[in-house]
This record gives structure tokens, C-alpha cells and sequence, in this order.
């Protein structure tokens, strides 16, 4: 997590940009992620050359010609205002857009770069306020990457590219993805479900990311990010490169279209927040999606799309919009059904729906499941999360302090008492154990809770009555309600009996009443009779 000094350098930076007439979100992280870029360019650089005077040996690796130092930020941020302007415009920036290494995903998305800096001065204070944020460690880069990404979300319109970081992992935590896995996000946007996977593995599974089979599949083949908005794409890759991984496979796609189709089966594991409501080009959307679902609602088609992608055992956690769990057109229904009888649904996790205002006001819920090809749907659990650690109005005030936002990792099970000691909602001695937060820090946050109950959906959240805010509801009784997902289609509410006095009392205690008024009403005109004389 980033100090406060160092979001007071981030904050002057933006502020640098908004003062000099760039008012676009999206355009300012675009052009500090060029600016960052060459000054990662230069790093290399420097690494380069200590290698080649340690080894003795040529430079090799060297991102910049050995004959053009001028291009190197460690350079030209010396320069004069007027010669630093017109080094970056005119030769630093035509250069990587040239730059063609078809290993390097971020080369990729810079050959349309272009400095959108209008004047000198502006560049200057720009270069001179990023140079002094410290950005060698692995983890703060990320984190201030992450910090400058959260102020697209809270500048207006175009936040709808983020879904709020603690729901992601929640996500990532719920999935628990391992080294072996492959993860996909066909809507990446800014790469936040890639990246929080990418912190969930390097934080659980540290010895096999460093070294050996491991780490080439980490930072060559594992994450996979699909998008056709290239300034995404630009946003992405660069919050995959600082947050330490090389390659990662971040395209342009229209995930949708017929063109690309080539990857049925080639991924372990589905994270994503696809578009609920994307204009679609019916006509060249994959004609083998619109045989699974004939539909042009997107949110449709990203789900059919999610089980070509999965290979068999694949697992996926998507945003849905509550439309999908009870809607009632034939593709509605289809789709749950296939997702239910054809595979293994999990867990539905209802969110509330303030979580992505000031945005949106849609009610939206996670779906879990796991593409088998031949069903094994036992039980689905359902969750009802009524708070996420943030007021639910437009300002998204957190309620809690920073270390209790977000979910809290389950223990192991090999660490964990006995299952039985959790059935009792939020007491006993296993709940205690497992769950730091207090019952008034559950009532403003209900994702620590959500993780470790979910630890338990096939042991004690089984015996869970309906009437709890977890149960869970067997593959029959879904089938009988026509595949409804809907949380409120299976929870039971339980109504107290309320004890009514007969009308005969009521009238028996006004007369008491009345007649204590007219008790007291004549005690008070003999006070007065008495004081008159």
C-alpha cells in the first residue's frame, strides 16, 4: 500500500495534467503510461550496460541504440525546457513507435503513440514529478499504478472500465488460482481480475513463480487479456508490466466475433466483468455462440462464450446483472439450464446494488461455476451480501477501516477446528476463529464472511436453513422452479407472530383511561375551588 507521501506525488502529477488542459481521465493515464514506459526503457538500459561492465561482454538486451543516449529519460530530463519538448516529441516518442519486438506485448501497443503534451513547461513539471516517485520495488509500482487507475474510476464516466478492486478479489481469493492454471479475462479493460490473480499466486505460491517451469508458464502463458479498445490495452499491459510479469498475452479482440474462435478449450480458469449492455454487431458475433444462445444481449453471449473458452474442469467467476438469474426469454432460461444440468453451477454470490455506483445502479450478482460437459450439479450456493465495506449511495464511503475492506483469506483447513462449531450464525468458538470482525464490522462488510463460508459449501453450509444469508438449495428444487437463480426464489423469510390484544381489552383499558382523566381533571377544580376563597 502506497504512503501518503507517495499519493501526494501521484496526486500532483494528475493535478499537473488537469491544470494544463488535459481533462480526459483516460488521456492522462494514457499519457503517463507512455511516460513510464520509456522511463522503464531507460532502467533496462541501465541494467544492460552494469551487465555488459560486470561481464565483460557486448551489450546485449539494450532497448535504445548505444548512439542515441538522447532518448534515455535519465538524459533528456536535464535538458533545457524547449530541447527536452522537442527531444521527447520529435525523436523519443517516433522512436517506440517503431520499436517492433514481437515478444514484447507493451512495444505492441506503443506504434501509435504520440505525446499529447501541449507545451514544454507542462512536460517538464510532468517528467520532473514522476522522476521523484520511487517506483524499484515490485510492489510499489503496482500499488501506484493501482492508486492512479482508481482516480479513473472517480473522475466520471469512464470508472465503468473498473470494477471496484475488492470485489475482484474476493473473486481471486474464491477461485484460488495455483501456478498450473491459465486465466483468461475476454473484457479486460485496465487487466484488474489478471492482475489481482497475479498477487493471489505470487503471495501463495512464491517458490514455483521464481524459478523453473513455473515461472516461464507465470510470465509467458498464464494470463490472457482480450479487449478492442487499444487506450485499454495500452492501460492493461502496463499494469501487468509493473506489477512483474514479462509477457503476458494482452490482444486486441472482439472476444465476440467469428474471427476468434481458435481457442475453444484453452483455458483452466474464466475471471471477468464483461459489458452488460455493448452494442453488438449480430452478424458478426461467432455463429457458434449464437447456436448455444440466440440472443443479442451480451451479458448472454460472454456467458456462452465463457464455457467455449473453459477447457473441461475449467472454472469461471463473471459478474452477471441480475437479468440473467430469473429472466424469462427462452435464451434466459437455456443458458441456466445448460449452466446447471450441462455443468456444475456453484455458487451464486448476490451483490448489492450500490456496488458500482456512482456508475451504475444495476443489481448484480457473481456466478460460479465449473465446465464439465456432463453435469454434477449437486446443491448451488447462494450468498446474500448486503454490505461490501462501502456506503452503498454515489460518494462509496468506506465504512470500516482499510485493513477490514476486502476479504480476509480463509484459514486452511488443516488449521481449522471442527466444521461443526460454525453452524451457529456468527458464534461459537470456530467462528470466532475464523472470522476477525466483529458482528457490527460484519453488518458494514460481509465479504470476510462470504470467503469463509464458501471454504465450507460442501460441509456445514449444507445444514444452513433458508432463512440464514447462506444456504444452499439442491439441483431438484432449481429444476422446479423452471432454472430461476434468483436469490429471493429460494430464501425463506421468517415472519414473528404478532399477538393482537381483542377489541373488548383495548376498549376495557381506554375506559381505564378515561376515567384516570376525569379523576384528575376534578381534582384540579377543587385546587382551584380551594385557592379562590
Amino acid at each position: 500500500m502506497i504512503t501518503g507521501e507517495q499519493k501526494s506525488k501521484v496526486d500532483a502529477v494528475w493535478d499537473a495534467f488537469w491544470s494544463g488542459g488535459i481533462a480526459n481521465p483516460l488521456q492522462v493515464m494514457e499519457q503517463i503510461t507512455y511516460l513510464l514506459f520509456i522511463r522503464r526503457l531507460d532502467d533496462e538500459q541501465t541494467r544492460a550496460l552494469n551487465r555488459a561492465n560486470l561481464t565483460k561482454k557486448p551489450i546485449q538486451d539494450n532497448p535504445f541504440p548505444v548512439d542515441r543516449d538522447e532518448l534515455r529519460w535519465s538524459v533528456f530530463k536535464n535538458y533545457a525546457a524547449d530541447e527536452m519538448f522537442e527531444t521527447v516529441d520529435k525523436k523519443v516518442f517516433p522512436f517506440i513507435q517503431t520499436m517492433r519486438d514481437e515478444d514484447s506485448t507493451y512495444a505492441h501497443f506503443m506504434k501509435d503513440a504520440r505525446l499529447a503534451i501541449p507545451n514544454a513547461a507542462m512536460l517538464v513539471k510532468v517528467v520532473d514529478l514522476l522522476d521523484k516517485i520511487e517506483m524499484q520495488d515490485l510492489d510499489t509500482k503496482g500499488d501506484i499504478y493501482e492508486y492512479m487507475l482508481a482516480k479513473i474510476a472517480s473522475s466520471g464516466q469512464n470508472g465503468q472500465f473498473r470494477t471496484p478492486r475488492h470485489i475482484i478479489k474476493l473473486m481471486v481469493e474464491m477461485m484460488a488460482p495455483e501456478v498450473g492454471d491459465t486465466i483468461v479475462d475476454p473484457a479486460s479493460g485496465t487487466c484488474g481480475f489478471l492482475v489481482a490473480a497475479t498477487e493471489y499466486v505470487r503471495e501463495h505460491h512464491a517458490g514455483e513463480v521464481n524459478s523453473g517451469p513455473g515461472a516461464k508458464h507465470f510470465h509467458h502463458n498464464m494470463f490472457h487479456g482480450f479487449d478492442f479498445d487499444n487506450t485499454m490495452l495500452r492501460i492493461g499491459s502496463m499494469n501487468m508490466l509493473l506489477h512483474g510479469v514479462e509477457q503476458p498475452d494482452i490482444r486486441y479482440r472482439d472476444s465476440l466475433a467469428e474471427a476468434n474462435t481458435g481457442d475453444a478449450g484453452a483455458y483452466s480458469m474464466v475471471l471477468a466483468n464483461p459489458p452488460f449492455a455493448g452494442s453488438l454487431d449480430y452478424e458478426n458475433t461467432a455463429k457458434d455462440l449464437q447456436q448455444i444462445v440466440k440472443t443479442k444481449k451480451t451479458e448472454l453471449l460472454f456467458l456462452a462464450l465463457f464455457l467455449r473458452l473453459l477447457k473441461p474442469g475449467g472454472r469461471a467467476a463473471v459478474i452477471v446483472p441480475d437479468g440473467v438469474l430469473f429472466g424469462s426469454s427462452k435464451a434466459h432460461k437455456e443458458l441456466r439450464r445448460m449452466l446447471v444440468d450441462d455443468h456444475k453451477l456453484d455458487a451464486v454470490v448476490k451483490l448489492p446494488s450500490g456496488v458500482f455506483k456512482p456508475y451504475a445502479g444495476v443489481s448484480t450478482a457473481i456466478l460460479f461455476f465449473t465446465k464439465t460437459n456432463s453435469g454434477g450439479t449437486d446443491h448451488v450456493w447462494f450468498y446474500d451480501v448486503q454490505a461490501d465495506g462501502y456506503s452503498l449511495d454515489d460518494k462509496r464511503t468506506p465504512l470500516l477501516d482499510a485493513a477490514k475492506l476486502g476479504p480476509i483469506p480463509a484459514i486452511a483447513a488443516t488449521d481449522q477446528p471442527d466444521s461443526s462449531s460454525l453452524l451457529a450464525e456468527g458464534g461459537g468458538e470456530g467462528a470466532a476463529y475464523r472470522d476477525p470482525l466483529t458482528t457490527e464490522d460484519h453488518a458494514k462488510n460481509n465479504l470476510p464472511d462470504v470467503l469463509r463460508r464458501w471454504a465450507e459449501r460442501d460441509g456445514a453450509e449444507l445444514k444452513r436453513a433458508r432463512t440464514e444469508q447462506s444456504f444452499c438449495v439442491p439441483r431438484n428444487a432449481i429444476e422446479e422452479q423452471g432454472y430461476d437463480l434468483s436469490l429471493n426464489r429460494y430464501k425463506e423469510i421468517v415472519h414473528e407472530e404478532v399477538e393482537h390484544r381483542t377489541p373488548a381489552e383495548i376498549l376495557d383499558e381506554l375506559e381505564k383511561m378515561e376515567l384516570g382523566i376525569q379523576s384528575g381533571l376534578a381534582e384540579l377544580r377543587e385546587m382551584l375551588a380551594g385557592g379562590g376563597e
